[in-house]
């Protein structure tokens, strides 16, 4: 139906066009004539000529603007329905239709090169798509500033092409017109993603500027993940990002205080049970994790990242009771029942992820602890295929 809807505001754009207004000019005239013949740049020159001899030509300024759509050559056509709007009001009605119109083929457009983008198998092919895209929604966001899914598709083509700096600034629109939950999560990726490699730049280079930067970035990625959460406390992407951004900031005892509130307040809430147990699996308290995450699962049983995380504390507890034991020099029994109970929730996970090839290797280690050394080898087989 928007489809359609344009091409009939471009038709009674056109129509109004060829039949003309009373008392024109003989040069908007003979720029009518020429639409008619579709003797665009015979046109254009009509109405030059019109607006050098009357630079009080709404309606000169007006056409110039259809004109210059057709062709395509954007900002022009702004400029010249800005002349014709300070004029006069007479064509305001007619401008707003020719920008939806407009707007309406840019967006299009920019899908249109973001999908084939996506399909094509050449990196230098995709890579000029994206750019394609990123330029039609550059443009349909400055003739039709406040739609809001423009700015979340030029965000999202930003981020394909490897230019997240860059897609802060829709991201931020995006929150301002329509408050949605991809602004906040997004960004708080981006941040997170930046002071994780100024993180790692500082391990090489020992720059205390390095350390301070991927701190900065830490603490941006918090705020606005904090903003994100009070809008929508539900939300899984931004409540783990933010579970993590603090626990990156050093802020580990503001998360737990944070997400252990939730808990108290909202105990039925497996996003909340989730997060908080990734922030006790952080800070090495194995049973506080293990209830949460048994909790998480309780209340929805296909919950596989609950799985996942639980089979990863079980073997984490089990790594650090060998250390221990190890240290006093005796062997713990204990070792081997925390990797066995890892397993079953390993293999519910690959059930519905079989894909996941660190998941496969991190479940053939735990088998050849077990002895299990079939199983451990069928397991690193399927860990080297995913990988292929």
């Amino acid at each position: 139906m928007q489809k359609y809807r344009y091409i009939l505001l471009c038709l009674l754009a056109i129509g109004m066009l060829v039949t003309g207004f009373q008392c024109s000019s003989a040069d908007i005239t003979s720029a009518k004539l020429y639409i008619q013949q579709k003797n665009t740049d015979k046109a254009i020159e009509s109405l030059k000529r019109e607006i050098s001899k009357n630079p009080k030509s709404d309606e000169g300024y007006f056409l110039l603007g259809v004109l210059f759509a057709e062709k395509e050559i954007f900002d022009t056509m702004l400029v010249n329905f800005d002349k014709s709007l300070e004029i006069s009001k007479k064509f305001e009605k007619d401008i707003k239709s020719q920008k939806l119109a407009t707007w309406g083929s840019l967006f299009n457009k920019g899908v249109a090169f973001y999908q084939k983008a996506n399909k094509t198998q050449d990196v230098d092919s995709g890579m000029t798509y994206f750019q394609k895209s990123a330029e039609s929604f550059e443009m349909a966001t400055t003739i039709q500033p406040d739609s809001p899914n423009t700015y979340k598709y030029l965000a999202y083509v930003y981020l394909s092409m490897g230019r997240y700096e860059e897609a802060i600034a829709p991201l931020n629109t995006l929150i301002k017109l329509d408050d949605s939950p991809e602004g906040y999560r997004f960004i708080g990726e981006i941040y997170y993603e930046q002071g994780q490699k100024m993180k790692d730049k500082f391990e090489t280079s020992k720059d205390p500027a390095d350390q301070t930067e991927a701190q900065l970035k830490f603490e941006q990625a918090v705020e606005i993940l904090e903003k994100g959460k009070t809008k929508y406390p539900n939300d899984p992407e931004i409540l783990l990002y933010l579970s993590n951004a603090y626990i990156a900031a050093g802020k580990t005892d503001i998360a737990l205080s944070a997400f252990k509130e939730g808990v108290t307040k909202e105990p039925t809430n497996k996003l909340y049970r989730y997060n908080y147990g990734v922030l006790l699996l952080g800070v090495d308290d194995f049973q506080g994790a293990e209830q949460q995450f048994l909790k998480a699962l309780e209340i929805d049983p296909e919950y596989i990242n609950a799985d996942y995380n639980l089979a990863i504390t079980y073997v984490k507890w089990g790594t650090k009771m060998a250390k221990d034991a190890e240290t006093a020099g005796k062997e713990d029994p204990e070792v081997k029942v925390k990797y066995n109970q890892a397993i079953p929730y390993f293999e519910k996970y690959l059930a519905v992820k079989p894909d996941d090839a660190a998941a496969w290797e991190l479940l053939g280690k735990v088998y050849s602890v077990l002895g299990r050394l079939e199983d451990a080898t069928k397991a690193f087989e399927k860990a080297d295929a995913n990988r292929k």
